[in-house]
């Protein structure tokens, strides 16, 4: 018998929406990476 496990990752309703509109405005992800890592130096 195979027992499959599946994972299930819940995403952050937040976040997905502060990426959609990063993107919207013309954001690449790239960018937003960027920004996100510049801000976790400071903190």
């Amino acid at each position: 018998m195979i027992v499959e496990e599946k994972t299930v990752e819940v995403l952050d309703e937040e976040w997905v929406a502060l990426i959609n509109e990063a993107k919207n405005l013309g954001l690449t992800i790239e960018e937003i990476k960027s920004f996100l890592h510049q801000q976790k130096e400071y903190s």
